[in-house]
């Protein structure tokens, strides 16, 4: 799979007082970074540490102002994209850099294209496409379907298998994991365990903690530019490494805000939508949070969507505050209440290129709006407070939310609603691809919504997440919910094998479950 390397143990890559500013904005502050060969070093930081910058630098697609690169101990001042290639170090990007209208095998072999005579063999990069994506992956995955089609999962696996094509010295994963449901993401490490094993120098970029911890030697703490500590992931727990990051005591990663549950908020009956799901029937109260959790194929994104109106049921009932929920649009969902916090921030949450002020009080314009006028005014003044309120790191409310971080970015999405005064909050994934302070931080600003009288639907993959956030968690499997608990009488495993069909003696049995409970058994 790979290419023969140096002898594990001796160094790869070693990256010295690299500094790199954009405009005043410091983003490298001579930064430091050695690999070894035959070794996974994992790379943290806060959204804004420097991360990205350090990793674009070594790729050449930024240039540094100051320090030295090291290739097998041959030193550069910097790189090109093609000449740090050629060197051997390949970065897996966050951002998918595929073309769109190729198909898998095209984008397999592009730049590495298999000829007969004079002409591109397409048939045999098929069929080659289809064979390596089997062997790294299992993945059985069209090798004529074009990039555009895929999922993000599937165009993060079809980048990687392109990457491996190159038989790499050192292989660079920046967040791969982000778009990957669970089985996937331990199909990733297990190959990142094998080129490991190769001998291949890894450089692992996670916000995921525990994917940290599991699967590095060594992890390099950036922050605020600089190098701040290296430590072994084996005998420094994961919250000593999150302290490190953001230089404070974050304290308990689940701050749980205890709130007497109110009335009911949203009430589903028998809702039902053929090949996603069936007999759906579930309560969010007033000052509650409840966690909903599933794999691909369970329907819970089906069943969000159709909740705020993306995705109309073929039946059943939906009411919000005992009154009917009409589901034909977003739009009419929005004006009774009900605020959606989507998975794909960047395409689907913000407006990137509109500014922190426009994103915050696009949905609510009539509140600033008089005689057909919209007072600039009272945006300025709303945006003010959204962004003490939330804690959002911008340079002001007119600039981008492209500039942002990722954490930022996500409270932009939510001051959206907040400015909206929305009073059911469905959250898909929010914490997905942010760093560990800003996820404190969300969560944070999730329990003052519950404790401001408002209910909260999470949908999450992330099952300590909903273990110390919610108050119940529901559990979807082929279209049904098929448990509920309360998170003190179960735990992720018990969670995952009900999520599966593995296990339904799993589901928990206190008095208020004991009806679901003898159902399923």
């Amino acid at each position: 799979m790979s290419a023969p390397t140096q002898a594990s143990g001796s160094a790869a890559l070693e990256l010295r007082g690299i500094s790199k500013h954009f405009g005043v904005v410091r983003a490298l502050d001579a930064a430091d970074l050695t690999v070894q060969y035959g070794s996974v070093h994992g790379l943290v930081g806060e959204n804004g540490a420097g991360k990205s910058t350090l990793i674009k630098v070594l790729a050449g697609i930024h240039q540094p102002d100051a320090g030295t690169i090291r290739v097998d101990g041959v030193a550069h001042a910097s790189f090109t994209p093609r000449q740090i290639e050629q060197a051997g170090v390949h970065v897996i990007h966050q951002e998918r850099i595929l073309p769109g209208s190729f198909t898998v095998g095209e984008a397999l072999f592009l730049g590495h294209e298999l000829h007969k005579g004079p002409f591109v063999n397409r048939r045999a990069q098929d069929r080659e496409a289809a064979r390596l994506l089997h062997t790294y992956f299992g993945l059985q995955l069209p090798p004529q379907a074009l990039i555009r089609e895929l999922s993000s999962a599937q165009q993060q696996v079809v980048q990687i298998t392109r990457a491996l094509l190159a038989k790499p010295r050192v292989l660079i994963f920046d967040e791969p994991s982000v778009a990957l449901v669970q089985r996937e993401v331990t199909q990733l490490l297990q190959i990142v365990r094998r080129l490991r094993d190769e001998g291949l120098a890894i450089v692992y970029i996670s916000h995921y903690l525990q994917e940290i911890e599991s699967l590095c030697d060594t992890v390099t703490v950036l922050r605020n530019g600089r190098h701040v500590a290296q430590v072994n992931p084996r005998t420094t727990p994961p919250y000593k490494i999150a302290q490190l990051m953001v230089n404070r005591d974050v304290g308990e990663m689940y701050p749980k805000t205890v709130v007497p549950r109110g009335a009911p908020l949203l009430q589903v009956r028998n809702l039902h939508l053929g090949g996603a799901y069936r007999n759906i029937n579930l309560d969010v109260h007033r000052g509650e949070i409840v966690g909903l959790t599933g794999l691909v194929g369970s329907g819970v994104k089906e069943l969000v969507r159709s909740i705020f109106g993306l995705l109309p049921p073929d039946g059943g009932e939906v009411q919000l505050e005992e009154q009917p929920l009409r589901l034909r649009s977003p739009v009419q969902v929005a004006r009774q209440g009900v605020a959606l916090l989507p998975e794909e921030r960047r395409r689907q949450g913000v407006a990137l290129d509109l500014s922190v002020l426009e994103n915050t009080t696009i949905a609510s314009l009539p509140r600033w709006t008089r005689w057909g006028w919209l007072s600039r005014q009272k945006e300025v003044r709303e945006t003010g407070r959204q962004i003490a309120q939330l804690d959002i790191k911008t340079p002001g409310p007119d600039a981008t939310v492209r500039e942002l971080s990722g954490g930022n970015q996500q409270k932009v999405a939510l001051a959206k609603w907040l400015s909206r005064r929305s009073t059911l909050y469905l959250l898909d994934e929010p914490s997905v691809g942010i760093d560990i302070g800003a996820k404190v931080e969300i969560y944070r600003l999730i329990g003052q919504l519950v404790k401001d009288g408002a209910g909260v639907l999470i949908l999450s993959s992330d099952l300590p997440e909903l273990l110390g956030l919610s108050d119940r968690i529901l559990v979807m499997h082929r279209g049904e919910i098929v448990g509920d608990f309360l998170p003190k009488d179960i735990d992720s495993d018990s969670i995952l094998a009900c999520a599966t069909g593995a296990s339904s003696s799993a589901i928990a049995t206190t008095p208020h479950h004991e009806e679901l409970a003898d159902a399923l058994h």
